[in-house]
């Protein structure tokens, strides 16, 4: 049911609930990839990243040869062969349009990480799709819940309205995910969890 929120001008435009996917993910998952929230144009085709200026398929089809080319089944598919998993930060929120930005902090819920973890007991990787996502992981699930030793590594966000970086840069930084698929042995070894930003690793606290 939508929600009602009271705009700058008095009047009071009215906003839907938007509500994630649920992860597509298998048991053996050792990668998670995590965005915010779907934009409009996922939501609305019910697929992770289907607006078609969005890198993130291209990648993946670099990386994993799950290309926008192919029915999405099948992309889900072979990335979950690769190990990757996919979701979102944000379970559910109000959000007037498409951008992170346009999200209402107060209305935020968390998907159910504790859960998802506990599902896939080998993801030892997460990397986050932008700045966005790795911000509401830090404030709605660290801290919130206990974490597997886990690795944390944020990504330029593939979203077409992240333009400071063209898609070879992009495609350059992303190649960790495919390291990360075949790095699960090295980072169980290592009790602790880490954040990533520009190649700096750094000792991570729960926010």
């Amino acid at each position: 049911m939508p929600l009602t929120s009271r705009g700058k001008s008095g009047s009071v435009p009215r906003f839907p609930v938007c509500r994630s996917f649920p992860p597509a993910c298998t048991e053996d998952a050792r990668v998670l990839v995590l965005g915010s929230m779907p934009g409009e144009a996922s939501l609305a085709a019910a697929e992770y990243y289907a607006h078609p200026r969005n890198a993130f398929w291209p990648i993946m089809g670099a990386l994993f040869g799950a290309g926008p080319e192919l029915p999405y089944p099948v992309r889900l598919q072979r990335l979950n062969t690769a190990g990757v998993a996919l979701w979102d930060v944000i379970g559910t929120c109000v959000r007037a349009g498409s951008l992170d930005s346009a999200i209402d902090p107060a209305s935020i819920e968390s998907n159910d990480f504790a859960g998802l973890f506990a599902a896939c007991p080998h993801i030892r990787h997460v990397f986050f799709n932008g700045a966005a996502a790795e911000a509401a992981f830090r404030r709605h699930v660290r801290g919130q819940i206990a974490l597997p030793a886990l690795h944390f590594t944020r990504l330029p966000s593939t979203s077409p309205a992240h333009a400071a970086r063209n898609f070879d840069a992009k495609l350059a930084a992303w190649q960790a995910v495919k390291a990360a698929t075949a790095d699960s042995v090295r980072t169980d070894a290592h009790p602790h969890s880490h954040d990533t930003h520009s190649g700096h690793t750094l000792a991570a606290h729960a926010a």
